[in-house]
């Protein structure tokens, strides 16, 4: 391996290569303080299991309907965002532009796969 003046005169604060090209992870599909609460109240249900088995299977109940429910809200205003990007673009468009809300759209649903 060779040695790279310019590499090793950049300050070390200063990414360079791929590492200072990369853009952040995908924004997550629920808000943290939503995701926080939610798993709070689960958490609660299965501490108060032992004490009142049926309060915690209502109250867990209850936890995954409101993710699932927050969870079809977001993906369907992502949904609709991403639709408005490329439907009423005129047909001239750029391929460019196109493969972007290609490459989102797969992000998207290979992000549920893996759930």
């Amino acid at each position: 391996m060779m040695y790279d003046q310019s590499r090793a005169q950049q300050p070390p604060d200063k990414k360079s290569g791929l590492a200072g090209r990369r853009t952040p992870g995908p924004e997550p599909l629920l808000p943290s303080d939503e995701r926080d609460k939610l798993a709070h109240r689960l958490q609660h249900a299965l501490n108060t299991f032992a004490d009142s088995p049926r309060e915690a299977l209502e109250e867990a109940e209850t936890a995954l309907d409101e993710v699932t429910a927050q969870l079809m809200s977001t993906l369907a205003e992502r949904r609709r965002v991403l639709h408005e990007t490329w439907q009423d673009q005129d047909p001239g468009t750029q391929p460019d532009e196109l493969r972007h809300a290609l490459r989102e759209y797969r992000e998207i649903t290979q992000r549920l796969l893996r759930l």
